[in-house]
């Protein structure tokens, strides 16, 4: 894997590569041991972890600036993007949240093997933690990967960041109906839709989504509602 992500860090222009290519190389390791007894990823041949879990996710430091920022990766399972985006800037810091608690604590082993400061690993459901004034409006940055329609997303994700700041959703090319289905919940909460980003993912042909949406103003009260709510009337 070291090899592999050593080429593709370089092809992206991250600093430092021979020292992400190793941090990642071992966690990649870890993911695919731990693999073995928990749910983490589909995905299990090594160079796939690095194109399409790792290369993936460090796709979004050519689309958003992270230096010095504070990031919540809403639903990141595995630690993605989240890891490896904290693995690549060590500057910023990370909330890696997830609603499973054996998820997250093996997160926060993995933070501990791997030295990483600045990472917070929390056991929570976004809509309930937004409601709190530790978690609402005070993000620079949200991202997901998550499975879930966008309006979805963006109800969970929106109310967790500042105003001024971006989330960003990590989405397939063939999100166009998301988009539109979408606009009403993001204007509703605060964000406003920036121009949406494609990329190749490095080392492969195969082309993602990233879809900014900019908080604009505070999310009104109310929001985000309860999950069975949110599925059952979408905004």
């Amino acid at each position: 894997m070291r090899e592999q992500l050593l080429r593709g860090l370089t092809a992206l222009g991250i600093p430092n590569p021979e020292a992400g290519a190793q941090t990642l190389a071992h966690y990649g390791s870890l993911l695919l041991e731990q693999n073995k007894v928990m749910n983490l990823t589909a995905i299990t041949e090594p160079s796939q972890v690095v194109s399409l879990h790792f290369m993936d996710s460090a796709a979004l430091l050519g689309i958003a600036d992270f230096r010095g920022k504070s990031v919540v990766d809403v639903g990141t399972g595995a630690g993605l993007p989240g890891l490896p985006l904290r693995i690549l800037e060590p500057t910023l810091s990370l909330t890696l949240l997830d609603s499973l608690a054996k998820r997250v604590h093996w997160l926060q082993t993995v933070c501990d093997t791997l030295g990483l400061e600045g990472v917070s690993c929390v056991h929570g459901r976004a809509e309930e933690l937004s409601l709190t004034p530790t978690y609402r409006d005070c993000f620079d940055i949200a991202t997901s990967r998550a499975v879930a329609p966008l309006r979805l997303l963006c109800e969970l994700c929106l109310p967790l960041v500042a105003p001024g700041g971006v989330f960003l959703a990590m989405k397939s090319t063939e999100c166009e109906q998301e988009v539109v289905d979408a606009a009403d919940a993001i204007a509703l909460l605060g964000g406003a839709l920036l121009p949406i980003a494609d990329y190749t993912v490095e080392g492969t042909d195969i082309m993602h989504r990233v879809i900014p949406i900019q908080k604009r103003s505070p999310t009104p009260p109310g929001y985000p509602r309860r999950w069975a709510r949110m599925q059952k009337a979408p905004l």
